[in-house]
């Protein structure tokens, strides 16, 4: 498909630009050893914690210490222990830690960006808590290849319209580019714009859902690359030529 010299590119951050939901796995797996349910098993703790993480969404929002409240309401509820009880606390740490862990580049970002930068109009769209997205924002050393970054607390068709009518875009022009079906894809084709699917082997399992049948009426507008510098073979220089 010709494109126009010049597109608007729109990434997500967690596990698109850095890895982020692999260490929440490790925090959970950790959280369980801790546990030490006698009768509950993995996949039954994370149910348990599932319905926590899906209440508290409306509430709490995304991060790492919605994260570490709902280890423990999940510790509490699966332990019966008391709301005061001391060892919460320390279930609770679990999910804190992750708040000071390094930023770890998904390999080929750091490369891939630095030659699609002078070509088109870059923009991070992240959601979450404002303080967490905003700091590995400033830790990942790679908020100067974006003309903008944004931090929203959920991403709908809604949030892809307003950051189009906002920046003025042209929505054949602009494309969301993401790992998760749930807050990536499947919102920006509905809102109109294109999208390129990066999956990763860890996207949290609560963003994943079936890619929008929406794509089939509109040829083109939807991508699937296996690696996130694959996006040169696109939106490279030579790619972008007229």
């Amino acid at each position: 498909m010709p494109m126009p010299r010049r597109q608007h590119l729109i990434f997500d951050a967690d596990d698109t630009l850095w890895e982020n939901n692999r260490y929440f796995e490790t925090a959970f797996s950790d959280f369980v050893t801790f546990l030490n349910h006698e009768h509950l098993g993995h996949q039954d703790i994370r149910d348990v914690l599932d319905a926590f993480q899906k209440d508290n969404r409306h509430h709490l929002g995304y991060g790492s210490r919605s994260f570490a409240t709902s280890l423990r309401h999940t510790f509490q509820h699966v332990k019966n222990v008391e709301s005061n009880d001391p060892i919460l606390d320390e279930a609770q740490q679990f999910g804190l830690r992750i708040l000071d862990l390094e930023m770890e580049p998904i390999p080929g970002v750091e490369e891939t960006l630095t030659l699609l930068q002078p070509h088109h109009d870059l923009i991070l769209l992240t959601k979450g808590d404002s303080e967490e997205q905003r700091a590995k924002i400033d830790r990942s050393g790679i908020e100067h290849f974006f003309d903008d970054t944004i931090v929203v607390t959920e991403k709908t068709a809604t949030t892809y319209h307003e950051t189009v009518a906002a920046k003025q875009l042209n929505p054949l022009d602009t494309w969301m580019i993401g790992n998760s079906p749930r807050s990536d894809i499947n919102p920006a084709l509905n809102a109109g714009i294109n999208a390129v699917f990066i999956p990763h082997e860890l996207t949290w399992h609560l963003e994943i859902e079936e890619i929008s049948t929406l794509a089939e009426h509109r040829p083109g507008t939807l991508l699937q690359l296996v690696y996130f510098r694959e996006l040169l073979a696109h939106f490279g220089e030579s790619s972008t030529s007229n």
